[in-house]
């Protein structure tokens, strides 16, 4: 009796359905899409009640947000598309693929989780079949990533050298990258539109707007209050509103703004507006600061409510299929539950796998190789420049790019002008010799340079990028430290972006407090950047082949001092001429003391060995030439030699890198010590303009010298 009354039902439901077109969407399209925005509602639900429990540590929900991150989920293609998204977009994911069971298992840190196998809060989403890098905690760091993924693509499509490139970039292809409004006020997000615009890159910028940024109410955040107002007059870009709530005009939105990008390859934004019904985190209560009033209004515009009352205004379903819609996400749900808390966890063995590539060792044989030396020799700027023209030519992935770094960026003037190449002319004629795709200035924003390089390496481009000043790179910190330096590790080795970040840095040129900048330490603290610092010709060129070469990001440090001295120059050691990291080298022997340092400071404490010899001590000089990691094989053996040390570098002397290898030389070989480390540095000050003032600020050979006197004489 029920079947026979049920089914004239269903099929007049049905027949209704084909009768009336829903911007192309069927009933069954509808429907699936309530159960996905249920299914995420409900998952937000569970991890509350597992949170409570104190069965999971963190939940941070996407309620209120499902409409239109479903509506774009339809739209976008999983695992042909690139996606950047923020941590309310739970319904995105599992209308691209993702599943509960992954979900939940990235709640309780299951060594499985595809998001970060354990090493991530929750709703820190990361897929690698879905073409979902790994996204972090920072707000709108993600946002000059998806940029630069964008980027990759369009130079996969356009550098045809690149022999797997078909298979690596669609013609079409989008990046989706989602924000919230209150992110919107980040530096990086406004940075990303302009480049974005500037040079016509395929990404949808999704903005979900709901009303808050933790307390922190939207007029408060955005001048007007409207962020799609701001941003109408950039070039280029498509801007789109909607409410965001309304699942059929979010369809229509996104819909609109993704064949835009497909078909014009230009960028375009969304503005959602939607709600969010649970405060921004269990870490946070919304009563603290939202009204009754607000509360209850925000409710009556709920996501799934309007989709459900239209499913029933529209005839196409009834509150029995709803019942057994829900039943079924919670029959999921409460499977899925099972088998997350059954799953297990990672091993304590695990904790340091992936701050480093576990495939490509650069302190192995494989990265020391013959010098083959031709031509007379030449200075480091020469040797940097060359070496960068070979690994180009040997690799068309690699791009270099930063500020002023091209020969022309109108490229009708360089048959007119002989080209920039560089405030140090290290880049010179590398435009020229690959092409404006693979060699380009960005704008002045440090940020901007990492940020992209980022995205683009996460989709194998190497980029080879410069930081013009090392007293310029903090507006890039957050992508260094939060982002470039933890993709690997935290995505499980599922992610990675190899590449290398040139710094020109250093004092000894009247540069004053920022042109003269040399905070080492504060990058080797950095666990998964790796630094190097050459202080002549032919170290400088194996140096930074094998930071090339290498899987890791690697800080390039160039002292600005010695780009052109006599002293250091050098034949140009061949084009496949490689040092080790972490492999120092003894420049000086020596029996009574020896002098452990680093970039400029090599010649200085040469000078001062030479005078100490004038005074019957012999005092070794032994350079570190890589930071991350440290030759400490080499710095053990001549300890024990020696049984005396000094320590020499430019960084300030207070947490400057020698506390860490005087520190561990009393750790671990206090016995072998007949004198205290002595530590020979800067000022704690910043570098003064007057030559006076700076030879007094900075190291200078007499200090060497003095120190070495005084620990032989121990």
């Amino acid at each position: 009796m029920k079947a026979s009354t049920l089914a004239p039902a269903a099929d007049a439901r049905a027949e209704k359905a084909r009768a009336k077109d829903w911007d192309g969407l069927t009933r069954e399209d509808l429907v699936r899409a309530y159960r996905t925005m249920l299914l995420s509602r409900r998952l937000d639900d569970k991890e509350i009640q597992l949170k409570n429990q104190s069965r999971i540590f963190f939940q941070i929900s996407g309620a209120g947000h499902e409409a239109v991150l479903t509506a774009a989920g339809l739209h976008l293609r999983a695992g042909y598309d690139w996606f950047y998204p923020y941590y309310r977009d739970r319904a995105l994911c599992l209308t691209l693929g993702m599943t509960p069971l992954e979900m939940l298992l990235g709640a309780v840190g299951a060594k499985d989780d595809p998001n970060s196998g354990g090493r991530q809060m929750p709703s820190h989403w990361g897929h690698k079949k879905l073409n979902i890098p790994s996204q972090g905690s920072p707000t709108g760091t993600q946002a000059l990533q998806a940029v630069g993924a964008a980027e990759a693509g369009m130079i996969f499509e356009r550098v045809p050298d690149i022999s797997d490139r078909e298979s690596r970039f669609h013609g079409d292809e989008v990046v989706y990258m989602s924000i919230g409004d209150g992110a919107t006020s980040e530096g990086e997000f406004w940075e990303s539109l302009n480049t974005a615009c500037t040079r016509l890159t395929p990404v949808l910028f999704m903005v979900e707007d709901n009303g808050y940024a933790i307390s922190v109410p939207v007029e408060v955040q955005t001048a007007g209050g409207d962020i799609s107002k701001l941003v109408e007059s950039f070039p280029h870009l498509e801007v789109i509103r909607c409410d965001g709530t309304d699942f059929l005009e979010s369809y229509r939105a996104v819909g609109r703004a993704v064949s835009y990008i497909r078909r014009e390859r230009k960028p375009a934004l969304v503005h959602a507006k939607v709600i969010r019904p649970y405060s921004h985190s269990l870490s946070d209560d919304e009563r603290l600061y939202k009204t009754p009033e607000e509360r209850e209004a925000e409710a009556k515009r709920d996501p799934l409510a309007r989709l459900r009352a239209f499913l029933l205004r529209e005839g196409l379903s009834t509150e029995a299929d709803f019942e057994a819609i829900l039943a079924d996400v919670d029959r999921e749900i409460l499977e899925a539950t099972d088998a997350a808390l059954a799953a297990p966890k990672p091993s304590v063995e695990t904790a340091d796998w992936y701050v480093f590539s576990p495939d490509v060792d650069p302190t192995s044989a494989a990265f020391e190789t013959p010098e083959q030396p031709t031509g007379k020799p030449d200075t480091m700027v020469a040797a940097i420049n060359r070496t960068l023209k070979a690994e180009m030519a040997r690799n068309p992935r690699i791009v270099v790019f930063g500020e002023d770094v091209a020969d022309a960026s109108r490229e009708s003037a360089l048959a007119k002008v002989p080209g920039k190449g560089g405030v140090f002319k290290v880049t010179h004629g590398l435009q020229r010799a690959y092409g404006s795709d693979r060699v380009f200035n960005s704008p002045l924003a440090e940020a901007n340079i990492i940020g992209r390089a980022v995205g683009m390496a996460t989709r194998g481009i190497k980029p080879v990028v410069e930081i013009q000043f090392f007293d310029y790179i903090w507006p890039a910190m957050m992508q260094l430290k939060d982002e470039m330096s933890m993709l690997r590790y935290r995505s499980s080795n599922n992610f990675s972006c190899p590449m290398v970040v040139r710094v020109p840095i250093g004092g000894y040129i009247t540069g004053a407090p920022y042109h003269s900048q040399s905070g080492v330490s504060i990058f080797a603290h950095c666990p998964g950047i790796r630094i190097a610092f050459p202080c002549n010709a032919v170290d400088a060129a194996g140096l930074l082949r094998t930071a090339i070469r290498c899987d890791d990001p690697v800080m390039f440090l160039e002292h600005k001092h010695l780009y052109r001295q006599t002293y250091n120059k050098g034949a140009y050691p061949g084009d496949d001429f490689m040092i080790p990291f972490g492999k120092g080298s003894l420049r000086r022997p020596g029996t009574d003391v020896v002098v452990l340092t680093w970039g400029a400071l090599v010649q200085r404490s040469l000078l001062a060995a030479q005078q100490a010899e004038k005074d019957g001590i012999s005092a070794a000089v032994f350079d570190l030439r890589t930071i991350i990691p440290y030759d400490w094989a080499g710095i053990s053996e001549l300890v024990r030699q020696t049984n005396r040390v000094v320590i020499v570098h430019e960084d300030t002397l207070t947490c400057g890198f020698g506390a860490e290898i005087a520190a561990r030389i009393a750790d671990e070989l206090f016995g072998e010590l007949d004198a205290p480390v002595r530590r020979v540095a800067a000022m704690d000050c910043p570098v003064a303009y007057a030559p006076d003032l700076e030879k007094a600020i900075l190291p200078q050979s007499a200090d060497v010298l003095k120190a070495i006197k005084e620990t032989v004489a121990y």
